[in-house]
């Protein structure tokens, strides 16, 4: 079995700063993650949400590609049921033409998140129903076979082999395993439910044109720091802004991990009960810290890879955080290709 360690970043503002910045920052951390060794840099896709950038994500993964030359680059994800099928073959059969070999279908089905923003995007709750339905179809339009619609054809998608990858939670698996794409699903703590998930998902695999075998992503928040506590501070920012969206139901920039401790004085009690919730889950600590959570969490979950969500406000300090855990897996020093790894796992 091997093991890869991936980015999604989405992008996300921090207090004091602009949209252009952050979009600027993402892509100034695809070349320092493809630097340090990570295997992918994904992009994400959020709409009407005012502390994060990303709301274009194959339009970011193009300006990701183009300033790195060996990571591979995609979406976590683009969400289908905003799109058609058609538009979505279309783009990434030009990503894939312009960037050969390196580029990753990320899809989801999430929609907006308030009536105002699905009526905007031209779809619905109910949309998501169809999620299954669209996976074929976009699937068809990368083949020679029959046309989801008679002589339609996605140029320049079509003939190309642009991996796929489902963003699942626990019913998603088994979408996942019925279109024969590979498996990205939240969860680092391999609780029995998302081990549920991911036992399905490959019992239930069904080979495709995309993959021959199962492949399972595990993604969420690891904080790597030369003491716990600052790991743990590191996890502040994220946890506070979605507290505060939960509360207040706006998404706010990042701030300071010292300014939200000071707020958290005067915090209502259901704020700070969704703050703590929010701390809850992650894989932080020390690298010694870390490699055992890892190591533990591997074997329980038989994860082919990791993909390393975390967001904060300081970023250099993030960036320390992804060069400690590229560091203690044994990436830093060999690139890419580097096999030896500190999890016991080929990297």
């Amino acid at each position: 079995m091997t093991l890869k360690l991936s980015v999604l970043d989405r992008s996300r503002t921090r207090q004091g700063h602009d949209p252009g910045e952050a979009l600027r920052d993402t892509v100034r951390f695809a070349r320092r993650a493809e630097e340090l060794g990570y295997h992918r840099f994904w992009v994400s896709e959020h709409h009407s949400v005012p502390g994060v950038a990303g709301s274009a994500p194959t339009v970011l993964a193009a300006a990701v590609a183009a300033a790195t030359s060996r990571i591979r680059v995609g979406t976590g994800g683009v969400m289908l049921p905003n799109h058609r099928t058609l538009v979505v073959a279309e783009q990434f059969g030009v990503l894939e033409s312009l960037f050969p070999g390196r580029i990753d279908m990320g899809l989801g089905r999430s929609v907006g998140f308030t009536d105002g923003i699905r009526r905007a995007l031209g779809t619905d709750k109910e949309a998501m129903a169809d999620f299954g339905d669209q996976l074929a179809e976009l699937a068809a339009y990368f083949t020679d076979g029959p046309r989801p619609h008679p002589g339609v054809h996605a140029r320049p998608a079509e003939g190309l082999r642009v991996p796929a990858f489902v963003l699942a939670g626990d019913s998603g698996a088994d979408v996942a395993a019925s279109a024969g794409a590979a498996l990205v699903i939240g969860g680092l703590q391999a609780e029995d439910r998302t081990r549920s998930a991911i036992d399905r998902y490959r019992t239930a695999f069904r080979p495709s044109a995309w993959r021959r075998h199962p492949y399972v992503v595990l993604a969420g928040n690891v904080a790597v720091a030369g003491t716990t506590e600052a790991a743990r501070r590191l996890l502040i920012p994220e946890a506070w802004a979605l507290a505060h969206s939960r509360t207040h139901g706006v998404f706010p920039p990042l701030a300071p991990a010292e300014e939200i401790e000071t707020l958290l004085a005067g915090a209502s009690e259901r704020e700070r009960g969704f703050y703590e919730a929010g701390l809850r889950g992650h894989v932080f600590g020390t690298e010694d810290e870390v490699a055992a959570a890892l190591e533990t969490l591997i074997a329980r979950s038989g994860a082919d890879e990791l993909l390393i969500t975390t967001s904060s406000y300081d970023r250099e300090a993030l960036l320390d955080s992804y060069g400690r855990l590229a560091g203690l897996a044994g990436l830093a020093a060999g690139g890419p290709e580097r096999v030896d790894s500190g999890l016991g796992r080929v990297a």
